[in-house]
């Protein structure tokens, strides 16, 4: 097993690490859509599911994979009446539609409106 980390993305807020590469695969951590360098989350889902999706393509790039090779994403939003929004932004970046679970919680980390997680092929 090999941690992937990388200072591209925000650092864990809790006892996990941003990532790992095991078995030909490579899982992110959910990523909630805090700009790294500034520590600062921005308003609105269309930027925060930006962020959210950066985040996740910063700890790929640091596996050494892209967008193309995630074989399964896991999002999470604060409300569903953000689902078509969440979608236009999240659509752009997985172009080659992983299979896919979303789901409505409670709450999200900091207050986000959304957090992904990913598993790519490496």
């Amino acid at each position: 097993m090999k941690v992937i980390a990388t200072n591209n993305a925000p650092g864990a807020i809790g006892p996990y690490s941003q990532g790992y590469e095991v078995g030909g695969l490579v899982f992110t951590s959910g990523q909630i859509p805090i700009d790294p360098a500034t520590g600062t989350m921005p308003e609105g889902i269309a930027a925060q599911a930006e962020w959210s999706c950066k985040n996740v393509g910063a700890i790929l790039e640091a596996a050494g994979v892209g967008f193309d090779k995630v074989v399964k994403t896991t999002c999470f939003l604060a409300d569903m009446g953000d689902f078509a929004a969440f979608n236009e932004v999240y659509a752009k970046y997985f172009t080659s539609k992983p299979a896919r679970s979303c789901v409505a919680v409670k709450d999200l980390p900091k207050g986000a409106l959304c957090e992904i997680e990913a598993i790519a092929e490496k």
